[in-house]
């Protein structure tokens, strides 16, 4: 364990730098790689928990997938029954002037009546579409997929906030072992500076040999500032990605056995798999949706309907008068010519369905490309941590023995210091080949497009994008969102059961 009460954080750390980041940063240090075996701290799976339930990247997807799902309820309208009502009133004033004869010198005469009055009009009007040029069908399939296509965006957003959020977590977890190397590694020059001065005294070593050890141990507390820098930067990224503060983090496995046997496999899983190839063939069909849409204008349409119209003094404004009527008809409506937009709308729908096609090509290309880079990095990543093991291994065999050279005048404090530094490059570029090696997997899966909270077996309430459109699809009226009624029956709860 790390005695932060009893030890000083950091020695050799610059004065000037505030206290409570050093303790901060030396808990993570410490606490990370000196915590017993027993110690309950913070898995990438309880990270990636809170990843999940409060990423706001994901949190403004989900709501773009509510979004689209009006786009559904809406298509479902066009097809439905639409009545109204309308009344208008006012004060009208009437002067008529009509033909009264000849009169005995042939002139034309004219009565005047004048009428004032206060007529009231209400009229009830009922329509129901019976052909609209499969407007509505057309609509209700560019909905549905529109949604399917958000959805995918939506399935994405969780991978790469999810990979986002192991990166992180990775991140200070090298980090803090790369600053806990790297003050071993102070103690250690501080040591060897203390035999250095020592053998001086003695004679057998030279003011050259206490400055080379001098000058070593400067730099390695150089070295530690800017590691303790570079794990203050992957701490407040932490914080950013997963919501609160790095404490006790447990090593993460690497995620090789969810991965497919071989890049082509995985490819092949990619281009079925990916959401953004998912969503790109729906937005095909969206596409085609539209020219149905677009070409509805040019097409026939027809639809049957009833008005009640009830009229008060109504016969040019006169007083007491009365009328009533009531009508059932049909309509049916032949475009022939308007202008040419119409034709225009239809070409323009068109180019817009090949432009989808090609997108989809040039996205099949980008998360082809994104496997394959992948997959190449996770495997340079796992030799990585092969071969840097075997050179750590060696490393201390060499340092054990140029100490042992050294201590009999075959080396030189340099020989020492250069041993000592190999063995340290060792150790960080082991720690930093198994940070790659765990994130590449999971940049690997994400590349696939199965890195998800099922895959990594997350514990957590799952989100159903169906859910919410089952609840408006077919909402006839109200305008209140799912959300809002829950919030207004809980503000009810509250003041009825205080």
């Amino acid at each position: 364990m790390c005695r932060l009460g009893k030890t000083p954080i950091c020695a050799c750390a610059p004065s000037d730098q505030p206290r409570r980041r050093h303790f901060l940063l030396a808990w993570i240090a410490c606490g990370i790689f000196y915590a017993p075996a027993q110690a309950h701290g913070d898995t990438i799976h309880g990270a990636l928990e809170k990843v999940y339930t409060t990423n706001p990247e994901i949190d403004e997807q989900r709501a773009n997938v509510r979004v689209h799902d009006e786009e559904v309820s809406k298509a479902y309208s066009y097809a439905r029954p639409k009545a109204s009502i309308s009344a208008t009133g006012g004060p009208q004033r009437t002067l008529i002037r009509a033909p009264a004869g000849i009169d005995q010198f042939s002139s034309r005469q004219y009565q005047s009546d004048k009428y004032s009055g206060k007529p009231l009009n209400a009229t009830f009007a009922f329509q129901l579409p019976v052909l609209d040029g499969g407007k509505a069908s057309a609509s209700l399939g560019q909905a549905e997929s529109g949604v399917l296509a958000s959805r995918a965006v939506l399935r994405d957003a969780e991978q790469q906030a999810l990979l986002k959020g192991a990166t992180a977590y990775m991140n200070v977890l090298r980090d803090a072992a790369v600053v806990r190397l790297k003050k071993n590694n102070i103690g250690v020059l501080r040591e060897q500076l203390r035999v250095t001065i020592d053998r001086f005294d003695f004679g057998e070593v030279t003011r050259t040999d206490v400055a080379q050890a001098e000058a070593a141990l400067a730099q390695s507390q150089a070295d530690l500032a800017a590691a303790f820098g570079a794990l203050e930067n992957s701490a407040s990224v932490y914080r950013q990605t997963i919501g609160e503060e790095p404490k006790l983090l447990q090593p993460a496995p690497s995620l090789e056995a969810l991965l497919p046997e071989s890049r082509d496999d995985a490819i092949a899983v990619a281009l079925v798999d990916h959401p953004s190839i998912v969503a790109a063939v729906h937005q095909i069909d969206a596409g085609e949706s539209a020219v149905k849409i677009a070409e509805s204008a040019i097409l026939p349409t027809a639809s049957v309907g009833a008005q009640v119209i009830q009229q008060f003094d109504s016969y040019f404004g006169y007083p007491k008068t009365r009328q009533f009527g009531a009508q059932v008809f049909g309509q049916l409506n032949v475009p022939l010519y308007q202008g040419g937009g119409e034709y225009s709308a239809i070409r323009q729908a068109k180019e817009q369905l090949g432009q989808a096609r090609i997108h989809a090509d040039v996205v099949k290309n980008s998360v082809r490309a994104a496997v394959i880079q992948g997959f190449s990095q996770f495997t340079t990543a796992k030799a990585a941590v092969s071969f840097n093991m075997k050179a750590v291994k060696a490393a201390e065999v060499a340092l054990r023995g140029v100490r042992d050279e050294a201590a009999f005048g075959q080396r030189t404090t340099l020989d020492v210091l250069n041993a000592q530094q190999a063995l340290l490059t060792a150790r960080v570029n082991l720690v930093t080949a198994q940070r790659d090696r765990v994130v590449g997997s999971y940049a690997a899966l994400a590349a696939i497009g199965r890195l998800s909270y099922a895959t990594l077996d997350l514990d957590v309430m799952p989100y159903d994008p169906s859910a919410h459109l089952e609840q408006i699809q077919h909402k006839w009226i109200g305008v209140s969102v799912p959300g809002e009624q829950q919030n207004e029956a809980q503000s009810i709860t509250d003041r009825l059961f205080p």
